[in-house]
């Protein structure tokens, strides 16, 4: 097509997508449209059918400003980075893309007056189940922020078949049904692009050769099993800038779907065995590894996402710059969130020394310069450790490259420290146990390592990296977590975004820090009724969800204490429910002067193999059962389990919450997220010094946030004399509370079902230590108490927190990605 031609078709495409239009008669005419014509339903259809007409609509106004981005970044040529991840906690995106698009008052005028409801079919829309936890929600929030913040940045995950469970509560246990949320292959948001599908091998063997021509030693890596990945491409918004980025998620499928030749032989099950194997690389969110099966199939995932991504760069910038890799570290960067996409390193060298033929050093070079790495545990099992003969079955190739990459990082270390030993088998990516030390792999190949939280990073550097950081210091930085409040605020709190947009306008949306301003009313009585009135609406939409999914009536006047996460024992919701006991028996016991009404939720999926987790949601919910049914307990105590968390959930959760409970043993929690919803949602927090809770209370100040409980130091110190029987013999409200659970009192038909716990609170080598901050806790719920009951005085926290949260978005975790690690220029669009 000659260059005229090319020209007149794009005005003739621009002057298409203008006349889509924004107004509200424009949306109308796209929902009735695919309504009618693409979906063959009326006005009236399921909720299902309207869902996806008003998506469909919504897409095509993202596709114009979409295109315009992918085309702006490609022809400028600037530098871009690539965020690696193995999960996109994205949640609904119907509601997130038409507050970013400017068309939310527009769209609900649309379906108001063809008689149908927005925020009906807004709840239509399913989770997208490609994570599972804080860490996709926080890759989520993320993307947001990159793309309104107008930078390059293309995120990579994996297209999940199935989410990670749908939980629910059966007898008090958790039963895992299957999230089953892509349905029939439908994702109205997605764009398959087949063009850009990448090969992938596993296992096979690798053997030396003399190149004829060159004489030159390369490896071939053949007899593999090759697995497609077929990209999905979904488009994330930037907000009100007509900047629209990619996150691109990768499927598995076979590479020959269906074998004839098996077929015709009679062998049905294996012609389509293969089809089979490959599809379940992608088909669930995070395989439980307990077993062999898992654990490979977990592996497999790993190396499908960073191979097919990084073939992805590497191609297209090959097919750009006819094989000139010269400036390829300057003009990429690769962002490992944590330690599952460490491969990435061994993978960027694999297609550099064996697909363009470069010399170690050389691919090296490039490699080490252009991947950076986030740490977001410190829990050590959680770092990533795979034996060397499952490596070795799988990945034979990449195995030998991590090998070499060993082999000469160890004579670093020896160079370093000569003779010492024990250093030298300590920082050795090959352990003495012959596994691959996934963390080692990343930090040996990235010029950047950053923690997500000041204390973590510290602690990092202390502790678990201290080999590392004394041979890199300056590759160790802090980057402390966010969230986007255009989704945990402007989105999931109307109400409150009406209030701020009267008083301070709504700057705040993408300049967070102008929440400040709202200091200036703490003492208006007009601003706090209304401030007021919001939390009490807000508590109203989430006492209704309680009640949907548990039946638990919660009164909206009592004070909402809420835990919602992950279910494992370093989050202690233990010690949550140990208060919960110790409320229970002092109303049993009569003690109820000055009492303050309280409503706990607690929420959150344990892993299916965790078995002391999925214990834990059994005491809540038998303990919960126990004192709802008490009549003598009444509206001074109500608990529920929320079943099935989500991000749907919390968007109704965060804003109803009076108390937020960050109550990890100090030391455990990388940074949490969760906290820093709650706080900008005016909710109060009661915490430990772990993870952001440091950076929390330094912002809102010791009157505005109840702190409890051993420092980090301070645990790891009492760790070596821990005695948990002297804390039960010296605490006379925990005795009762311990008599109470050993009684069996919360299993009355269940003998001796809870003694697991009991024994582990027990235990001198608990390394939660629960029981060692139970008095500290206690001591801080009972000031909460008290503070609430003051209603003007809670308040003045609420509002002070909220005002105080600007430091917590994702954009100024993005800016400060950019600035130190990244240096992308962004991209301004007219």
């Amino acid at each position: 097509m000659s260059a005229a031609k090319k020209t007149e078709t794009a005005k003739k495409v621009a002057k298409v997508q203008q006349d889509l239009g924004m107004s509200t008669k424009d949306i109308e005419n796209g929902f009735v449209h695919y309504l009618y014509n693409t979906l063959g339903r009326n006005v009236d259809a399921d909720l299902e059918y309207q869902f996806r007409a008003l998506s469909y609509a919504v897409r095509d106004r993202l596709i114009g400003y979409w295109k315009k981005t992918w085309n702006e970044y490609n022809e400028t040529d600037c530098k871009k980075a690539y965020y690696l991840s193995m999960e996109f906690l994205i949640g609904r995106s119907l509601c997130n893309n038409l507050l970013n698009l400017g068309i939310e008052d527009e769209a609900h005028q649309a379906m108001y007056e063809l008689g149908v409801s927005l925020e009906e079919i807004e709840s239509a829309e399913k989770d997208a189940g490609l994570g599972n936890g804080g860490l996709g929600r926080l890759a989520a929030c993320f993307m947001d922020s990159c793309a309104t913040l107008q930078l390059p940045v293309m995120g990579y995950g994996l297209r999940y078949e199935y989410g990670m469970f749908k939980q629910r509560i059966q007898n008090g246990y958790q039963v895992e049904d299957p999230d089953h949320w892509l349905g029939f292959g439908f994702y109205p948001w997605e764009l398959q692009r087949t063009e850009y599908a990448r090969k992938v091998k596993f296992g096979g063997s690798t053997h030396l050769f003399k190149d004829p021509h060159t004489g030159k030693l390369s490896t071939l890596w053949e007899g593999t099993d090759d697995v497609v990945a077929v990209p999905f491409d979904v488009p994330i918004p930037g907000f009100k800038n007509k900047t629209v980025n990619t996150l691109r998620l990768w499927s598995a499928c076979a590479e020959e779907a269906f074998n004839l030749t098996e077929f015709n032989a009679g062998s049905y099950f294996e012609a389509v065995a293969q089809k089979s194997e490959a599809e379940n690389i992608t088909m669930v969110l995070y395989p439980n590894d307990v077993s062999e099966n898992g654990k490979e199939l977990r592996l497999k995932q790993q190396y499908f996402l960073v191979s097919a991504s990084l073939q992805d760069v590497v191609c297209q910038w090959d097919k750009n710059h006819d094989g000139d890799f010269t400036n390829f570290a300057e003009c990429n960067v690769f962002q490992l969130n944590d330690t599952h996409p460490s491969l990435a390193v061994a993978e960027l060298m694999r297609i550099l020394l064996d697909d363009y033929a470069m010399e170690w050093d050389e691919a090296w070079n490039i490699v080490s310069s252009c991947m950076a790495y986030t740490n977001h545990t410190l829990l050590p099992e959680a770092l990533e450790r795979w034996p060397v003969p499952l490596f070795q079955k799988l990945l034979p190739r990449p195995l030998d490259i991590i090998y070499e990459i060993n082999r000469r990082f160890l004579k670093q270390v020896a160079m370093k420290w000569p003779g010492d030993s024990a250093r030298f088998r300590r920082m050795s990516l090959i352990d003495e146990g012959n596994n691959v030390c996934m963390a080692y792999l990343a930090i040996v190949g990235s010029f950047s390592i950053n923690g997500v939280a000041a204390l973590h990073s510290q602690l990092l550097k202390e502790g678990l990296f201290h080999d590392f950081y004394e041979l890199w210091p300056e590759r160790f930085n802090n980057k402390t977590n966010g969230v986007t409040q255009r989704r945990w605020m402007a989105g999931c709190n109307p109400g409150l975004r009406a209030l701020l947009k009267d008083k301070i306008g709504e700057g705040w949306i993408t300049d967070l820090t102008q929440l400040s301003q709202i200091e200036e009313f703490v003492h208006d009585k007009s601003f706090r009724r209304a401030w007021m009135t919001v939390k009490r609406e807000n508590k109203a939409r989430l006492a209704e969800l309680v009640k949907e999914t548990t039946g638990v009536e919660f009164n909206v006047e009592s004070l909402f204490d809420v835990q919602v996460k992950r279910i494992h024992e370093y989050k202690r919701q233990l010690l949550n429910i140990l208060h919960v006991i110790h409320l229970y028996a002092k109303i049993k016991r009569g003690e109820t002067d000055k009492w303050t009404n309280r409503c706990v939720i607690i929420g959150g999926k344990a892993a299916p193999g965790y078995a002391m987790a999925k214990n834990i949601i059994k005491l809540v919910n038998n303990v919960a059962e126990i004192i709802n049914d008490d009549p003598e307990v009444g509206d001074m105590l109500k608990v529920a389990f929320i079943p099935n968390y989500r991000v749907s959930a919390m968007e109704v959760i965060c804003p109803g919450a009076d108390v937020s409970e960050q109550i990890s043993t100090a030391g455990k929690e990388a940074s949490g997220t969760g906290n820093m919803k709650f706080m900008m949602n005016g909710a109060v927090t009661i915490g430990t010094l772990d993870g952001a809770n440091v950076e929390i209370l330094e912002a809102v100040g010791e009157d505005n946030f109840f702190l409890f409980g051993l420092k980090a130091a301070e645990v790891e110190e009492i760790r070596k004399h821990y005695n948990p029987q002297h804390h039960i013999d010296n605490d006379e409200d925990l005795r009762a509370v311990m008599t109470l659970l050993e009684s069996g009192h919360f299993s009355q038909f269940e003998p001796n079902i809870f003694n697991d716990i009991i024994n582990s609170l027990k235990s001198p080598h608990d390394p939660w230590m629960t029981l060692a901050d139970f008095r500290s806790y206690i001591d801080a719920q009972h000031k909460i108490g008290l503070a609430y009951q003051d209603h003007e005085h809670w308040n003045t926290m609420s509002i002070i927190n909220s005002a105080r949260s600007g430091i917590f978005s994702t954009d100024r975790t993005m800016k400060e990605y950019n600035d130190g690690i990244w240096k992308l220029d962004p991209i301004h669009l007219g």
